[in-house]
């Protein structure tokens, strides 16, 4: 399957609206985050669309300045100064309000100047009753003993289309990330109007420092003034490129116009300021062994005491906070996160760890990118990586304690076959393993009958495995028996359907990669009499056969650029029973097709007036990554399937 963001496991239901309607109360949004955007500005750029031109876009980035003022402990200024011009209706609501993220606690934050700039050069400031700070206190992120990451927000007056948001502010730093050290990275779309960008390190010039540049980026100035290295880089965008449709690429930011800036000599260099902050945490204290015991009891063999504590800090300790950025490099101490029962990714590792040294097994912690990057760029810097795994040298065995509802032994979508940094191991190149061949699967079996006034009565099975499996879980865990009654009824109201029915499913609370739920309904009135429909579930399900076709379109993929992938098998089985006054004049046709190892194969066929249909696909791309021309060549193959899930059934 291809994968356009934002990424989710469809269920496309072809058959009924009512199934349709249901699909954002099931669908898990991968754990998968985008870049940043770099300020309020730049996320509107990237969010005007990137397929439009430059003269038809709804708003533009004119000036873009960024100046980093680094001192000998780490600590840093950041500066920002931004231009955005509105250019149509569309874009007045949303240009007219910036937020300005940055850690409460370890950053102080100067506006510097804030004001909306009329065409005939008059400026109108924001004033200080339209400023309004916003923490995560209250947002579900456990409050600033665990995130105190704040936003203010700036809502600028009297915005209208040809007028300019024009925002300059400075965030003083207290403390560094890592002591002594700084780095960072900065990237910019060739799909987006930039007018004028400038990115500037001012660092001490005693400080070694690595630094590299990409794409269309230019450099400036790099020379030393005094006690002072000043590096400066400048890019402008005023035709950006139009973007077709296709495939989501991994982020690679050799690959785009970026830069880089940073003192660590290695990715190893990165691991290791880690390990010395957060290896002493993970020393099991006496609550931890002894909780640790009552966890494992009667437990003998490793993997089975591993599984234990890795499913009890997955299911009892709840996610909160910053994984790793300024101020969130050091995990908290055992105690408080068992008190408070709730940490983030480094803290969940952490107290794993200690879990699972108190039994004698051998773990450490790995640093990863939980984001859709696949590669580390040639300079290393710290944001490269914004998650902590465990991994267990005995079992050769990585786990994510923080991606609830994931399985032992499994990995979640956003995390596997990726780079990782051991912490035990600083300068060993490894790489989570890639989800495994077919590892994704749906088999669902489908028995309707037809009512003379196109009312339905039926039932659905379905079978999953992994990552579907393990999503379907995770999204159903909280359901009552209260709402599971009545779960079949709200969906189809939503849908403007009359029914009723049940929903069944295996306790969804254990962590396992395997599922069965079934579904009974009867409902009023649903297909048309005489009329035509397309086979489909009549509820929603997490890998139905269409959603490893896809739109079927044939992308227009650059040679270069590759895309995220991810296969699976699903297999449909119907019988549907209409009316014996219902004569069925058209029925799709059976299909054979196969394409680098993955394959389609359909049947259909009447006996009387009841049709059995059969239908599997198996996309056989093992992923994360796939390179353009085997995506190329699923785009062909699963185009020549489409219409033959589109065919429909016809009946007078």
């Amino acid at each position: 399957m291809r994968i356009v963001m934002p990424r989710r496991w469809a269920a496309l239901s072809l058959a009924l609206a009512a199934a349709l309607a249901a699909q954002a109360a099931f669908a898990q949004p991968s754990s998968a985050q985008k870049p940043a955007a770099r300020s309020a500005a730049a996320q509107g750029a990237a969010a005007q669309g990137a397929a439009d031109s430059a003269d038809e876009q709804p708003a533009r980035v004119e000036r873009l300045h960024y100046t980093y003022t680094v001192q000998p402990d780490g600590t840093y200024t950041e500066q920002r100064e931004s231009a955005l011009k509105v250019l149509r209706e569309a874009a007045v609501e949303e240009a007219k309000y910036a937020g300005i993220g940055y850690s409460a606690s370890l950053q102080t934050l100067d506006v510097v100047e804030a004001y909306t700039l009329k065409p005939d050069g008059r400026r109108i400031a924001v004033p200080k009753s339209n400023y309004q700070v916003l923490t995560n206190q209250g947002r579900g992120n456990g409050g600033p003993a665990f995130s105190d990451i704040a936003t203010t927000r700036l809502v600028f007056p009297d915005l209208a289309v040809g007028d300019t948001v024009v925002l300059n502010y400075r965030l003083v730093g207290k403390q560094p990330m890592f002591e002594g050290q700084f780095s960072d990275t900065s990237s910019f779309s060739d799909y987006a109007y930039m007018g004028d960008l400038t990115l500037k390190y001012d660092l001490p010039a005693s400080m070694k420092i690595r630094k590299e540049a990409y794409g269309r980026l230019k450099s400036v100035r790099d020379e030393v003034v005094g006690d002072r290295r000043i590096v400066e880089w400048s890019f402008s965008n005023r035709q950006p490129r139009k973007a077709g449709l296709r495939t989501t690429p991994p982020f690679d930011l050799t690959r785009t116009n970026g830069a880089s800036v940073s003192t660590f000599a290695s990715y190893g260099d990165i691991a290791r300021v880690y390990g010395e902050r957060a290896l002493p945490k993970a020393v099991p204290t006496e609550r931890v062994r002894k909780l640790a015991d009552e966890i494992a009891a009667g437990k003998t063999e490793p993997r089975e005491v591993a599984q234990a504590l890795y499913e009890w800090v997955s299911l009892n300790i709840n996610y909160a906070g910053n994984c790793i950025g300024l101020g969130a490099v050091v995990p908290r101490d055992q105690d408080f996160v068992l008190d408070n029962r709730i940490g983030d990714c480094k803290d969940h590792a952490t107290l794993l760890e200690a879990l699972l040294a108190a039994k004698g097994i051998e773990a450490t912690q790995a640093l990863i990118n939980s984001g859709t990057g696949y590669t580390l760029a040639p300079v290393p810097v710290a944001s490269a990586v914004n998650h902590v795994l465990n991994y267990l040298p005995g079992l050769d065995l990585y786990l994510d304690a923080t991606a609830k509802g994931v399985a032992f032994g499994e990995l979640p979508w956003s995390v596997a076959g990726k780079p990782v940094l051991r912490v035990d191991r600083p300068d060993l190149p490894a790489r989570t393993p890639a989800p495994a061949r077919l590892a994704n699967r749906q088999s669902m079996k489908t028995e309707l009958t037809v009512a003379e006034d196109g009312s339905i009565k039926g039932s659905m099975t379905v079978e999953l495995a992994g990552q579907p499996a393990m999503e379907f879980r995770a999204g159903l865990r909280d359901l009552s028996d209260k709402d599971a009654a009545e779960l079949v009824k709200k969906v189809y109201e939503s849908g403007g359907i009359q029914a009723i029915g049940s929903f069944r499913q295996d306790d969804p609370k254990p962590l396992r990669s395997r599922h069965n739920f079934q579904v009974d309904i009867e409902a009023k009135q649903v297909v048309p009499m005489p009329g035509a429909f397309a086979l489909g579930a009549f509820f929603t399900t997490p890998l139905p056969v269409a959603a490893l076709v896809g739109s079927g379109s044939v992308a227009q993929i650059e040679d270069e650029g590759e895309g995220l992938c991810i296969g699976g098998r699903s297999e449909e089985t119907y019988r549907i029973e209409f009316p014996k006054s219902v004569k069925v004049l058209a029925k799709p046709q059976d299909l054979k097709l196969e394409s680098n190892g993955s394959r389609y194969e359909a049947s259909y066929r009447l006996e009387g007036n009841v049709l059995h249909a059969h239908r599997v696909i198996e996309d056989v791309s093992v992923g994360p990554v796939c390179s353009g021309e085997y995506n190329r060549g699923y785009s062909e193959f699963a185009s020549k399937v489409l219409p033959n899930l589109k065919a429909q059934v016809v009946y007078q």
